[in-house]
């Protein structure tokens, strides 16, 4: 199963962006679709109950390659919405700038953009199928984005306690085509968002897909719904099903996830 997505999926290197306070301590690179590198010391973590987000940002060469800053803020937010909204399955998520047992921060050191004429033609093509035939035949495996990300984890006398290097490419079968240079490092980032707050949530970097049940409130968090931690709505609602079916259709994310987003450096 694993050859014909990888197949159909574009290849973005992980990327060392020199944000991170050590890298020493690195796994050796895994994963399939998503590429990472990763360190927990789940002893240190045991006892941390509170947690803040420092707003993502870019290292100095990752926004080059996609031109609108309002599009590379969206990235950087649906990233940390992603993040607080899975940590708070174990954390009280309070506010950047308040006292927390840790803090996390993302910085993106890759931004790969989508092609918007190549998921125009997918779109379409999708819709088409779709409305003729059972199945709808996936996007075309070209000009498919993707983001490199490198995270981690502190505790309040700043010792590194989680840690990530992680890279995905969009996948023609799994990601839909949205018109947007940024359509899939949009979507790939809140699943960094997901994985990396897996990390953090068990304390440990489990192999294969995670085939738990999402609890209640990330449910009602996608849906657009109140999130479990008030600090969580600085990074907005989710679009819900309004941005899932306009998705579907290839519009790009800005159209339904246009709400006040934190600055992120640039």
């Amino acid at each position: 199963m694993a050859m014909p997505l990888l197949a159909a999926c574009t290849s973005v290197p992980l990327k060392e962006g020199g944000t991170l306070s050590s890298y020493s301590r690195l796994s050796a690179e895994k994963g399939t679709l998503s590429k990472r590198r990763t360190y927990v010391d789940s002893v240190a973590l045991s006892p941390l109950r509170t947690a803040t987000i420092i707003p993502a940002s870019f290292t100095h060469e990752a926004p080059s390659r996609v031109e609108s800053s309002d599009d590379r803020r969206m990235v950087a937010n649906i990233l940390d919405r992603a993040l607080c909204i899975s940590l708070s399955d174990r954390f009280d998520m309070v506010p950047y700038g308040q006292v927390a047992d840790m803090t996390v921060r993302a910085v993106v050191t890759d931004l790969v953009p989508t092609d918007k004429v190549a998921a125009g033609a997918s779109a379409a093509l999708t819709l088409g199928t779709g409305l003729a035939l059972p199945v709808a035949v996936p996007r075309l495996p070209i000009g498919l984005g993707g983001i490199a990300v490198e995270a981690e984890a502190v505790d309040q006398t700043g010792a590194q306690v989680a840690a990530t290097v992680w890279a995905r490419g969009a996948s023609s079968i799994l990601n839909t085509a949205q018109v947007s240079e940024v359509g899939d490092a949009y979507s790939l980032a809140a699943t960094f968002g997901s994985e990396f707050s897996k990390l953090l949530v068990d304390g440990k970097d489990r192999n294969g897909p995670d085939l738990s049940l999402p609890s209640a409130h990330r449910v009602q968090s996608w849906f657009g719904g109140t999130p479990k931690h008030a600090a969580c709505d600085t990074f907005g609602r989710s679009p819900g099903l309004v941005g899932l079916v306009a998705g579907r259709f290839g519009a790009p994310p800005k159209w339904t996830d246009y709400q006040a987003q934190p600055g992120a450096s640039q």
